[in-house]
């Protein structure tokens, strides 16, 4: 049996393992995570170096991914810089390739007019590809990335503007420590309202997970979530709040959808290649597994 690991800088309570079978391979994915302690995901990923198929990076970027521009974050391509043997991976290949088209898979699923047609993501710049699908899909977006990421009030409209800032802020925000970017450890498991007015933009609230679990009012009654790496509480607390549906560009697995850098290190292990693999490569293994979004209807009606 292969096995992944993916070593997070999130919190440890959302630690889990789970067998999945890929074709006629059965992958054990483990995640381990390190409550925003650097020091020690830095050591374990140096501790197992070698002895596992394939490492998931999680809790952080190695590179934020718009298009085809990579822009680096140092706090996670340091937490790598004494991998010398196992292939690794944020899971940026198979979140463009799973999530470009995640709303013309899934809207044939959720039994309910979508209106007014508007969506807002606190985080796009790193979720490009689901941010051009709903575009597609004739969504009125609203990028908020700014505020939720750096606290700068100011909303981003349009894939150009979006691309425009992050071309600005990218290279200078990729210097920074993680801990001003991005709720990691116990911050992963805070519930802070805020910008409430930015979540009730529309129906559609989209995005990465930790960001919008960590905001999102206690009202979030009719709502549907297009997000991933979501647990059982998760999905219970999503329900206590009124949420519609919940849509996860992952399989969900033993209960959970894992975060795309493990499924990524899954997809890795299983081509056997000992490498990253390429968009044409993960796309192949895409259609082959048939590997597609979940949507989850969470309060019908």
């Amino acid at each position: 049996m292969k096995h992944v690991v993916s070593i997070s800088l999130g919190s440890s309570t959302r630690d889990k393992k789970a067998e999945f079978k890929l074709g006629e391979e059965t992958i054990l994915m483990e995640r381990i995570g390190c409550n925003g302690d650097e020091k020690k995901a830095r050591s374990l990923f140096a501790e197992m170096d070698g002895k596992v198929d394939a490492f998931g990076v999680g809790g952080v970027e190695l590179y934020v991914r718009v298009i085809d521009k990579n822009y680096p974050l140092r706090s996670g391509v340091n937490l790598v810089k004494d991998v010398k043997h196992t292939p690794y991976t944020d899971g940026r290949g198979i979140k463009m390739v799973l999530e470009s088209n995640i709303f013309q898979i899934v809207e044939p699923e959720i039994r309910r007019p979508i209106s007014p047609r508007k969506a807002m993501m606190p985080l796009a710049a790193d979720r490009y590809g689901m941010a051009d699908s709903l575009h597609r899909a004739g969504f009125d977006l609203v990028f908020c990335d700014l505020m939720f990421g750096l606290g700068i009030p100011i909303p981003i409209k349009g894939l150009a503007r979006l691309r425009r800032a992050a071309a600005i802020i990218l290279p200078i925000a990729g210097l920074m420590p993680m801990s001003m970017l991005y709720p990691t450890g116990e911050n992963q498991d805070e519930n802070v309202p805020q910008h409430e007015k930015w979540f009730n933009y529309g129906p559609v609230i989209a995005g990465d997970f930790q960001y919008i679990r960590r905001n999102m009012p206690h009202d979030m009654n009719g709502k549907i979530i297009i997000s991933n790496t979501t647990t059982q509480d998760d999905v219970d607390l999503l329900q206590s709040r009124g949420v519609s549906y919940l849509v996860t560009s992952t399989p969900r697995i033993d209960g959970r959808s894992f975060g795309t850098n493990v499924l990524e290190a899954a997809l890795i292990a299983y081509a056997g290649q000992g490498r990253e693999l390429t968009d044409a490569e993960l796309h192949s293994l895409v259609k082959e597994l048939d590997l597609k979004p979940n949507v989850q209807e969470l309060n019908p009606g």
